[in-house]
């Protein structure tokens, strides 16, 4: 079982195992435990360290402070989701003519898978970072 299946049935039992149930917003990491659920620091250390280069693992402040790992992870993806702008607005024009029209378009829809996912992972580096700051989620009626 990976770690995404592993992470939604745990929050499952969560919330079914009692009435205080930690509301997470739309968004919220499937691998990261609610705020205020045991270890949660430890499971969104986890997801931040795997949204960043593998290298960011061997700077010791980063795992000490989930804050500051927070902030380089925000900054790293961000980074990768204005590469996936860019490259998607010249993809078409770069290799037109030099490879067939039908790789181009392929092409297009990769950075536009990839620039779909980025977002996402955008949004859950934001929640966590938040929830790290200490802001509470409140369920919207």
């Amino acid at each position: 079982m990976n770690r995404v299946a592993q992470a939604r049935q745990r929050r499952q039992r969560e919330q079914e195992s009692g009435p205080e149930q930690i509301y997470v917003p739309p968004g919220w990491p499937e691998e990261v435990r609610p705020p205020g659920a045991p270890d949660w620091e430890t499971t969104a250390v986890g997801f931040l360290l795997d949204c960043c280069p593998a290298d960011y693992r061997g700077y010791p402040v980063l795992r000490r402070h989930p804050l500051v790992l927070a902030q380089f992870a925000k900054e790293f993806v961000e980074g990768q989701c204005a590469a996936s702008r860019t490259g998607l607005a010249g993809v078409r024009r770069s290799l037109a003519g030099l490879v067939p029209p039908h790789a181009v378009e392929q092409a297009a829809e990769a950075w536009q898978e990839q620039q779909a996912q980025l977002l996402r992972v955008r949004r859950g580096v934001s929640l966590v970072e938040e929830a790290l700051r200490g802001q509470e989620f409140v369920r919207k009626l």
